[in-house]
């Protein structure tokens, strides 16, 4: 940080990596001190509280994310990166949690910085991912010794097209439980306090995300951000089970302190099997576009597409006999499309078993990424006084 007037100067990129957007920080540059880091950091964002209004964060959970990056720790990886959700309500930033479309960003940031050195046609950018101490490997289109930035590959929730890069959660599963079903089971049963009970699917992989059926909660599957995020009994149900899951695997202790915008995981979702939908843009989403249909929820509010660890984790899932997932695609797909409210997304899943485990070797999904801001982010040098 530099100080600039009665501010600090903190180099900041802005960066949309897939669905999301966020700013990318490097370590080098903010306090040391975790606490005082993590003070500057929401100031920049402007949480908490207003929509963000007197910081650069956008107001919802896909634009309030934070990638921090520094040199590599481990001696197989370019650049280490660790993933903030930051809190738009409370002066909280998740780090137990993390996110592959941000990590798109941070590959094509560590080809653009230089922590790579270029190669064609793909030039690997492998990224410790310190949230989940695993490899990510973002795959980044080289031409002529140059990024290739133009391309004919689209993802639903982002208008335009793109080169496309791939993104590997290598060896994903049993990223923060150490095992890809946390408890042992395909389906486990939760039980809320006022006596309702429901079937859930608990998958550890890039994420850890609790499936349950959308018509065992009263939905189809189908249903867009106008219906959800107004249905305040289909939402606080859907957080009741995912509280409940979360202490089932002993990740949540104590759920009087538990909020939808402070503890990001567990992640839940509805699933449902392919059916014909409208997406937010009013088109049309044809049944047999589709293996399985998924409703992804962040932070208490509908994903308006669908997370890149969400949907590594529902592959993996489909590919496990018995879960949730696997009986509504109805046979294992190693090449899953998954139908969201923006569209549909590819993903490609590799699972399989020795002895009693399952394995998820491969997890790769296509995105794309873009810089749109770099400089500098001001903080009042009064937030370090």
């Amino acid at each position: 940080m530099y100080v600039y007037g009665q501010n600090y100067r903190v180099p900041s990129t802005l960066m949309r990596g897939g669905t999301s957007k966020g700013l990318i920080l490097r370590t080098v540059d903010l306090p040391k001190d975790p606490a005082l880091r993590d003070q500057v950091i929401l100031r920049i964002f402007g949480s908490p509280g207003n929509n963000q209004i007197d910081g650069v964060g956008g107001g919802t959970p896909l634009t309030s994310k934070l990638a921090l990056v520094g040199p590599a720790t481990q001696a197989d990886a370019h650049i280490n990166y660790t993933f903030g959700q930051v809190s738009l309500e409370k002066k909280v930033i998740d780090y137990k949690v993390t996110c592959g479309n941000m990590a798109t960003a941070v590959g094509l940031y560590a080809a653009e910085e230089g922590y790579v050195e270029l190669q064609e046609p793909i030039t690997p950018v492998r990224i410790y991912n310190t949230n989940i101490n695993k490899i990510i490997e973002v795959e980044i289109p080289v031409l002529d010794g140059q990024i290739q930035y133009e391309g004919d590959f689209s993802i639903a929730g982002v208008s335009g097209t793109a080169s496309r890069i791939m993104v590997n959660f290598l060896d994903s599963g049993g990223t923060f439980t150490g095992n890809i079903l946390p408890t042992g089971n395909p389906v486990d049963t939760v039980k809320l306090d006022d006596g309702r009970e429901f079937a859930v699917t608990i998958i550890d992989a890039a994420n850890i995300l609790v499936f349950v059926k959308a018509e065992d909660v009263g939905a189809t599957g189908t249903e867009l951000s106008s219906s959800v995020n107004g249905n305040k009994a289909l939402l606080d149900t859907l957080e009741k089970i995912r509280v409940k899951a979360g202490v089932l695997i002993g990740i949540i202790t104590d759920e009087s302190q538990v909020t939808p915008t402070t503890h990001a995981l567990p992640k839940i979702a509805m699933i449902a099997p392919p059916q014909e939908y409208e997406n937010e843009n009013g088109i049309k989403v044809e049944k047999a576009d589709t293996d399985m249909i998924c409703r992804y929820i962040s932070m208490g509010t509908l994903h308006r597409a669908l997370a890149v660890s969400g949907a590594i984790a529902l592959g993996a899932a489909s590919n496990i006999d018995g879960t949730l997932p696997n009986q509504v695609v109805a046979m294992k797909k190693s090449q899953l499309r998954i139908g969201h409210p923006s569209g549909t997304l590819y993903v490609e899943v590799q699972v399989d078993k020795k002895e009693s485990e399952w394995k998820a070797n491969r997890a790769a999904i296509g995105r794309t990424a873009r810089r749109l801001m770099e400089g500098y982010t001001l903080v009042p040098t009064s937030v370090l006084s």
